[in-house]
């Protein structure tokens, strides 16, 4: 129980936890110092349970007010409200009046007199503007009505928000004496515009809420994050000065001296005390109850003073009226002092000094879904930051938001978005934050932070007993193939030896060891393998490897994905990878085993370019046979074509028609299949939806079949590839199953032997681990070297490489 615990003085009561509140906390026994964020008679008015704003309607009809209130507010909370639409008006006539909801933010600091602050940001829902957005109600009211009928409509927004609550309080039968004085309550009041200036109130929740805004882009939380911070501002830094300064006013002010003849509790002085610190305090918050406008005038109370003593009441409203004419006299004397300033300095002056432009370039906030939990947790003054997901988060929003609305935040590059979904894939991720000033005419770079991402390996349970060996072929969240089974099911070995593949797309498997088929999570996926039906990929060994590869030249002709089979086969020939890049053109390796093998690679499709510059198929082909050449017409020369999606059966007929003209009808054409990738709604980029991802699938075989056709072999990336969609590595596209790490070698011979040979090819299928390859004396001591890391990579190349090096041809 904290009921009489005077070692705290804030007690923030979430949501969730409000009945507990309720019932733990005795209200009548707090001290005078501690502050709770409910009041229970505003909750009971409110709520749904105490019967809300209906029973308030129907008290006010039954004893002849007229509260500004809707019959429809006695609906369920949860009811979608309905804008009227707005009037057609004809030609000529005036334009129609407003029409609009508008969720605004009511904080209460007392009841018995009741002081109420209006928080400036709204939320505005339009039949234009469905979704809601925030934006600051005198902005929007000006705007809509001009400013003198802007005025009067804030005017209006106040006085009715202040009869409502005046008529909850009235309501109130238990009257309690004993009260927490420094208790406030935030509340959301939904007004209804319709046509006129004047709303009606149509929902009252006793809780900050933002129902109308879209989570999709962080609004809601956005604009939660900001009215909470303002409100626990505007009381804290009231709660500081009562806590250092009451016992020294209680003794000038307090009791019966001083104050109009009016004798004042300790209650009522602090109340007073803190409703003078609340008008101020530089805020967010204005005043809305007591209103300045009350009918209560300067001359009445003048008048009541001389009669007999002013009430608590009639002392708030005095205070409001002289804060608020300071504030007039101050805003008049800025606008003048603004005027004048603007006609003696420079536009170029103005700039220097800040005006207008980004002059603090820090972010408030980096909102993410799902919550990113950052090490070191969030400081406007810490740019760099860590966090790390599990393997099932594949996607993550993220929208930064500037302390600033002058400064501008773009993503990754200078006209990167505010807001974008990312992809996470496997291992580091990094995302990068530009907080700059666009009032320039190039944007300028202010401040940039870094976010590192660390996904998770799929969790593996090491095999040490008994086991069974599971298969699958594709994942149940993402069904390609409808008609087949998802997810692990009991593999059953056949008995009969397994024989060499005939070709590089004999459909297949992923086996892996598990505890039990039913369950996922018990399976050792360090040893998942690809299993084809009914035979198997040899695994070639270097030795033989570069035998092979002697006097070959092989010409990469694709995307990313077939670049990361050429570096691969790269690091498994040359025992290392001393040189990397991510060219988007053509490049030639001819050191290559020694200088005995050449490899070659040319970017296609040139996405990037404008499409009447890009070259066409045809021309990037002859391209890249000619930078390799001298060529020769036999198997010596090898074409490895495709890549994620592009690829169609247009173009491998294209390559014949291309090899028939250069006479090189007889070299070896390898086809590189479709592959998954795209999957993700990733903004910037085409995302395709199961429907499309389907019809890949078909378009594949098609594919496939045109491939054979020609003679053509055929590596089917996609079969290997839908199964474990969800480990894919770096990049926007989901769609890289490698990637390449650099680092410093220094390595004994020992060191060496103990890592190779960690790809395997067994009668059980092809098994990667990403490890370290080959690395032996020739990468030297300390020499900068690659490795080409990727369990899905590392199975379709090394079946690349067995159909490069076959025992046999037939």
């Amino acid at each position: 129980m904290v009921t009489g615990v005077s070692g705290w003085s804030l007690l923030l009561c979430l949501s969730t936890s409000e009945r507990s509140c309720l019932r733990r906390i005795s209200f009548s026994r707090l001290q005078r110092q501690q502050t709770v964020n409910l009041i229970p008679v505003l909750i009971e008015a409110f709520s749904d349970a105490g019967g809300g704003l209906c029973h308030l309607y129907t008290r006010s009809h039954l004893t002849g007010s007229d509260l500004p209130m809707r019959p429809y507010s006695c609906g369920s909370t949860n009811q979608k409200l309905e804008i009227p639409q707005d009037s057609r008006s004809p030609v000529g006539t005036p334009p129609p009046g407003l029409v609009a909801t508008v969720n605004v933010h009511v904080l209460v600091t007392s009841v018995r007199p009741l002081t109420s602050f209006l928080h400036d940001i709204s939320v505005v829902t339009t039949n234009q503007e469905p979704r809601g957005r925030p934006t600051k109600l005198r902005d929007f009211l000006l705007q809509q009505l001009g400013p003198m009928s802007s005025h009067q409509a804030l005017g209006q927004v106040k006085q009715v928000i202040g009869e409502v609550l005046q008529a909850a309080l009235t309501n109130d039968k238990k009257q309690t004496v004993n009260r927490c004085v420094l208790c406030y309550q935030l509340l959301t009041f939904t007004l209804l515009f319709s046509g006129s200036i004047t709303p009606v109130i149509i929902q009252v929740d006793a809780d900050l809420t933002l129902s109308a805004l879209s989570d999709d882009t962080f609004d809601g939380q956005i604009t939660k994050d900001l009215i909470l911070e303002d409100t626990l501002h505007f009381l804290l830094t009231t709660h500081t000065h009562l806590s250092s300064e009451t016992q020294m006013e209680r003794r000038q002010y307090g009791g019966c001296r001083g104050t109009n003849s009016l004798c004042l509790s300790d209650d009522e002085f602090l109340l007073l005390l803190q409703f003078q610190r609340q008008m101020t305090t530089p805020s967010a918050f204005h005043l809305l109850y007591p209103s300045t406008s009350s009918s209560f005038s300067l001359s009445s109370s003048s008048s009541s003073s001389s009669s007999g003593p002013l009430s608590v009441s009639e002392l708030l409203i005095r205070i409001s009226r002289y804060y608020e004419l300071q504030r007039n006299l101050s805003s008049r004397h800025d606008t003048q002092v603004s005027t004048n300033q603007e006609s003696a300095v420079s536009s170029s002056q103005d700039r220097a000094a800040g005006k207008g432009g980004c002059v603090d370039p820090h972010l408030r906030q980096i909102y993410t879904d799902p919550p990113l939990p950052l090490t070191p947790p969030f400081s406007p003054w810490v740019k760099e930051y860590h966090a790390e997901v599990t393997f099932d988060t594949v996607m993550v929003r993220l929208r930064p938001e500037p302390v600033s609305s002058a400064c501008r935040v773009h993503l990754d590059e200078h006209g990167g978005p505010r807001m974008a979904n990312y992809p996470v894939g496997l291992g580091n991720s990094r995302i990068s934050i530009l907080v700059t000033d666009d009032g320039e005419p190039e944007p300028v770079v202010m401040t940039i932070y870094t976010v590192h991402v660390y996904r998770e390996s799929r969790p593996s349970l090491p095999m040490f007993g008994d086991h069974v060996t599971c298969s699958f072929v594709q994942d149940c969240g993402l069904l390609v193939r409808p008609g087949r089974s998802c997810g692990l099911q009991p593999f059953i070995r056949s008995q009969s030896p397994l024989q060499t593949c005939s070709s590089g797309h004999e459909p297949g498997r992923w086996v892996v060891p598990c505890l039990s088929c039913s369950d996922n999570r018990t399976c050792d996926w360090r040893e998942v393998a690809w299993q084809p039906d009914g035979c198997y990929h040899p695994l070639v060994d270097r030795p033989l490897l570069q035998d092979c590869m002697t006097d070959k030249k092989v010409l990469f002709f694709g995307d990313s994905t077939n670049r990361g089979m050429m570096y691969f086969l790269m690091e498994r020939v040359n025992s290392s990878l001393e040189d990397w890049g991510k060219a988007h053109d053509t490049l030639v390796y001819r050191n290559l085993n020694g200088g005995r093998t050449l490899v070659s690679y040319s970017y296609y499709p040139q996405f990037w370019l404008e499409k009447k510059r890009r070259p066409t198929f045809r021309q990037a082909l002859l391209t890249l046979l000619n930078r390799s050449r001298p060529l020769v017409n036999s198997e010596l020369t090898v074409l490895v074509v495709g890549g994620v999606q592009w690829l169609n059966t247009n173009h491998l007929r294209t390559v014949r028609e291309v090899l028939d003209r250069e006479s090189l009808s007889n070299i070896l054409v390898v086809v590189k299949s479709l592959g998954m990738g795209f999957h993700l709604p990733v903004d910037g980029i085409r995302s395709l939806s199961l429907r499309e991802i389907q019809y890949l699938d078909k378009e594949n075989d098609n594919i496939i079949a045109t491939a054979k056709y020609h003679g053509y072999e055929v590596i089917d990336t996609f079969g290997i590839t839908m199964g474990r969609y969800k480990e894919f590595l770096q990049g926007r596209c989901a769609c890289h199953f490698h990637e390449v790490e650099k680092f410093w070698a220094s390595r004994t011979p020992d060191d060496t032997m103990s890592t190779t040979n960690r790809t395997r090819s067994t009668r059980a299928g092809l098994s990667s681990q990403s490890a370290v390859q080959d690395m032996d004396q020739e990468a030297g001591p300390d020499a900068l070297t690659y490795h080409v890391r990727g369990p899905v990579n590392q199975v379709y190349s090394e079946i690349l490489l067995s159909r490069l090096c076959p025992r046999t041809r037939k």
